[in-house]
């Protein structure tokens, strides 16, 4: 990682890279414009997606994602019976940050709340996915009378052994702070973006046209790499404050997490969160990894199907084979 730093030096500072960073960002955000609309919260832009009507559902995406990873498929599967709401989280996507709480999971849960209430959304089941796991949790650690439900889906949300290595590492020093991100929104290939979400997709293959969806271009951002990077290397001191009170949290709650997902360890995460909640129900998908939204997504709509029912918003299970056989 001083290689990083060494190349910053050789290219003559900050005016050259950025405004080669600035160059690129402008490209990715023209390929990947907003898809949803903006509405306003104390002063700061939110970017939401909204279709469909039903009972509301709250979709809150992982690290260094955004809301299309929802609408590139799960949002037409449960825009039929739901209300769908898909939030790009605090500094991430298009979405602004929040300040010096932009880090916490438990305050962007706040902030969104206070955006959800714009909505006239009322008694939301909410569903995290990854980092957005553990927004989900402290959503319904702090609104449990207004929260139906919760599902959990690849959920970092538990406090996990050991340092995190490698990139995050870095970028969470000063000098990697300041030097990291320009570098690489001006100079890394689009290829290198490919291949992490090939890793995190592992064992399962990315779907075909998920990366041009999605926009790999848009976590590509200086800001975006900043936000990120803080948000995941500032986690697990909040984990283990919130892991104190998961035995007090009664809600339904629905935890989804495939048995080969080596980001977030489902032994890590899903199995004591499991464990820890009076009223949770543990779905493990053999053979299935990081991201079941796109390698099994009739599970994870099962999972919300399952989440509505207990919670009171459907009578019963829509008649699908793989409701059936959970």
């Amino acid at each position: 990682m001083l290689g990083i730093a060494s190349l910053f030096v050789a290219l003559g500072g900050c005016a050259l890279v950025d405004a080669r960073a600035t160059q690129r960002e402008r490209g990715f955000e023209a390929t990947h414009p907003p898809s949803g609309q903006f509405i306003e919260v104390d002063g700061r832009r939110v970017h939401v997606m909204i279709e469909g009507e039903g009972p509301d559902l709250i979709l809150l995406h992982g690290a260094s994602g955004n809301l299309r990873d929802f609408s590139f498929d799960l949002i037409d599967r449960l825009k039929g019976r739901y209300r769908v709401i898909a939030f790009d989280r605090p500094g991430l996507g298009f979405s602004d940050d929040i300040g010096a709480q932009n880090h916490s999971p438990i305050s962007q849960a706040e902030f969104l709340r206070r955006a959800a209430d714009q909505l006239d959304v009322r008694d939301p089941i909410v569903m995290g996915h990854s980092y957005g796991g553990a927004v989900a949790m402290a959503w319904g650690m702090r609104a449990p009378s207004d929260t139906a439900a919760l599902v959990v889906v690849s959920g970092a949300t538990e406090p996990w052994p050991g340092e995190l290595q490698g990139w995050y590492r870095f970028v969470g020093t000063p000098i990697g702070n300041r030097v990291g991100p320009p570098l690489m929104t001006a100079l890394a290939p689009m290829s290198l973006g490919d291949r992490i979400m090939a890793g995190i997709f592992a064992p399962d293959a990315v779907p075909a046209g998920y990366a041009d969806h999605i926009g790999v271009g848009l976590a590509a951002r200086r800001a975006n790499y900043r936000n990120n990077a803080r948000q995941i290397t500032q986690l697990r001191p909040f984990l283990r404050v919130m892991s104190q009170r998961y035995a007090d949290l009664d809600l339904p709650v629905e935890i989804l997490h495939g048995a080969e997902d080596h980001v977030v360890p489902a032994q890590v995460h899903a199995v004591p969160l499991a464990r820890d909640l009076p009223n949770a129900n543990l779905t493990i998908l053999p053979g299935i990894g990081h991201m079941p939204q796109h390698a099994d997504p009739q599970s994870v709509v099962d999972a919300i199907d399952r989440a509505a029912m207990r919670a009171g918003l459907l009578a019963s299970l829509p008649d699908t084979p793989q409701a059936a056989r959970n």
